[in-house]
């Protein structure tokens, strides 16, 4: 400890340069700092120190054999951690104020109880990366590997959703895929259309409230995508009130309450 704190320890950021009157390198820094709108030289001798230990790190892991699991795992990391990368999930429009699809797209959330645009938007984007990949498959010939391959695993995996018939298992057909068919297996949609809710709205709610399983796991994302095998296993969850659980909260109340009132009207009787 130093005068009764500790010592707060920080890492270096910058380094000041060996030589300090050099003159390339005071053209070249100026010249940086000008172009990019810095404050002083100790930005740039920030970023060369950054970018000095990257350029270390990765000579010594070039030292290293291919396989060896500390160049395997270090390669991936940034600032000693492995980052975590997102990829997108929708994409928004060109085109911000097109009424045809405007109008389009108010009726989708209207008819399948969404919650916004970007639920539309979301499957709008899966549809196209699903579409572009079986465009891509068209172009190569029918016999070569890629195709025989991925086209297969791609139809088969449309199958098992349940978007694409089996009568149907062509990449042609894929091409004529439309939005509804992936909002038809939506968990909301297949709790509406099995009975369980009074609309779609009331489908949201009691997925979102815990109400709905699937086989034994309770799923509480209304665009879950059901598949073709456990759609026969939507069911009310066992700890649910509507499923033969245990009652709600306001029922539970109201049934203490009927029988605090009825013990009183017998001992009116009696008396």
């Amino acid at each position: 400890m130093v005068n009764h704190r500790i010592p707060s320890v920080f890492s270096k950021t910058y380094v000041t340069p060996r030589r300090p009157f050099e003159k390339p390198r005071l053209d070249a820094e100026l010249k940086i700092i000008g172009q990019y709108g810095l404050r002083n030289k100790r930005e740039v001798w920030r970023v060369k120190y950054t970018l000095a230990k990257i350029r270390k790190a990765a000579r010594e892991l070039l030292t290293l054999e291919e396989k060896d699991e500390k160049r395997l795992f270090q390669a991936k990391m940034v600032n000693h951690r492995i980052p975590s990368v997102f990829s997108k999930t929708y994409v928004t429009p060109r085109r911000p104020f097109e009424k045809p699809r405007l109008d389009a797209e108010l009726k989708i959330i209207g008819q399948y109880g969404l919650r916004n645009k970007r639920e539309v938007w979301r499957v709008k984007y899966t549809l196209a990366k699903i579409r572009k990949a079986a465009r891509e498959l068209l172009t190569l010939e029918e016999k070569d590997e890629k195709r025989l391959f991925q086209g297969n695993a791609l139809l088969r995996r449309l199958v098992r959703i349940g978007v694409l018939d089996e009568s149907r298992m062509k990449l042609d057909y894929v091409l004529g895929l439309r939005i509804e068919d992936f909002l038809e297996r939506r968990l909301q949609t297949q709790v509406f259309k099995l009975g369980l809710a009074k609309s779609y709205h009331h489908a949201r709610v009691l997925i979102r409230q815990r109400h709905i399983r699937v086989r034994k796991q309770v799923v509480n994302v209304p665009s879950f995508i059901v598949r073709l095998d456990s759609q026969k296993h939507i069911d009310f969850s066992l700890k649910s009130p509507f499923g033969g659980g245990r009652p709600g909260r306001v029922k539970r109340k109201n049934l203490k309450k009927g029988q605090g009132g009825g013990g009183a009207a017998e001992e009116e009787e009696e008396d």
